[in-house]
């Protein structure tokens, strides 16, 4: 109900268990485009609502507790920030959209940054689009997948705390977010439900962070 099942074997799955226990560091944050790194390695992006669980999705995906900074209050990630992964990948976590306490000037500027960098970077292999898995997709997060096919820019749905709802309703969500997304070109036929803090999914998110960037 997922779309095409994942073809990671266990030895995909390792080695992608490895590559994220290597060096991994945060890189630098951004506030404008002129700042961004040279387009020299290929880079993943974390996007999605303020409170999703970004940064604690990618502390899972590297094995880190506080790589990227986790907080309660909506809206804290107002750069482009960027981890390093063994020399050889990015991760990048972008501005959260919505319910963001700032001021809505400013709530823009971080959320334009945000598309301008989905626009205009050439070595961004696959943005993971975070959703709650107790909400599934809503108006705000449609928004953000007509962005991503206007940007042209290949994602896939990751349904964020699987652990808060019942293995049935993880399955419901994940089809009905599946049909929702079916005739969206950029859209990556499959979604991934996961935990960070039961570390469902994660080994597989792993492998398919790799497999985009063609390592």
């Amino acid at each position: 109900m997922s779309g095409p099942e994942p073809t990671f074997d266990e030895e995909a799955l390792e080695a992608a268990r490895k590559f994220f226990a290597r060096d991994v560091r945060f890189l630098m944050g951004c506030v404008q485009m002129e700042g961004l790194p040279e387009a020299d390695l290929p880079e993943v992006a974390f996007a999605g609502r303020s409170n999703v669980g970004k940064s604690s999705l990618i502390n899972a995906v590297t094995g880190r507790l506080h790589l990227a900074r986790a907080s309660n209050e909506p809206g804290r990630t107002r750069e482009v920030n960027f981890f390093l992964a063994d020399e050889q990948l990015r991760l990048v976590d972008l501005p959260g959209y919505g319910f963001a306490k700032v001021s809505r000037g400013a709530a823009n500027k971080f959320q334009n940054l945000g598309r301008n960098y989905l626009r205009g970077r050439p070595n961004l292999k696959r943005t993971y689009l975070l959703i709650d898995a107790r909400h599934g997709l809503k108006a705000v997060d449609t928004e953000a997948l007509d962005a991503l096919d206007e940007a042209a820019v290949s994602y896939q749905i990751v349904l964020t705390k699987a652990d808060k709802i019942k293995p049935a309703e993880v399955e419901e969500v994940t089809a009905k977010t599946l049909q929702q997304i079916s005739r969206r070109a950029a859209a990556f036929p499959r979604v991934l439900a996961t935990s960070a803090a039961k570390g469902a999914g994660i080994p597989e998110l792993r492998a398919e962070i790799l497999s985009a960037c063609g390592l």
